[in-house]
């Protein structure tokens, strides 16, 4: 797996990869995410991480366009991270209440339960959905 480390717009160490837009990116996408917190020396992060990349991943598997996904972590101060999805939908994610009987449903609640804070940027091509994981102190969310 190789992520390509670039600073981002605003100064802040950022990691990206394009994959597949196929649903055993999910596991590629959680192995970089791994890899880039235990760079950064962010374990804590690690768990809540994987699960939240899963469910945009997933996410954007099932209803974006296009051959391909990219992935992007970013770090947004001392202990916090943005996770992001790009695709090439202009769909937005509704939040939906899944049943218990459902296989699926649950993404937007997961990515809820995990993360400090989400959203959805509007791109020219698609769009971004990000969450925000660890400490706040005072940071920017994006």
């Amino acid at each position: 797996m190789t992520a390509i480390a670039r600073p981002s717009a605003v100064g802040r160490p950022a990691y990206s990869q394009s994959l597949p837009r196929e649903p055993q990116s999910a596991a590629l996408a959680r192995r970089m995410v791994r890899t880039v917190l235990d760079t950064w020396r962010l374990p804590q992060l690690v768990g809540e991480a994987e699960h939240v990349v899963s469910e945009l991943v997933s996410n954007a598997v099932d209803h974006a366009r296009g051959r391909y996904l990219r992935v992007t972590v970013t770090r947004i101060g001392e202990c916090r991270v943005r996770i992001a999805v790009i695709d090439k939908s202009h769909d937005k994610p509704e939040p939906k209440t899944a049943l218990p009987t459902d296989e699926r449903g649950r993404g937007l609640a997961v990515i809820e339960a995990f993360a400090q804070g989400w959203g959805v940027d509007t791109l020219q091509w698609g769009k971004r959905i990000w969450a925000v994981l660890g400490d706040s102190a005072g940071e920017d969310e994006r």
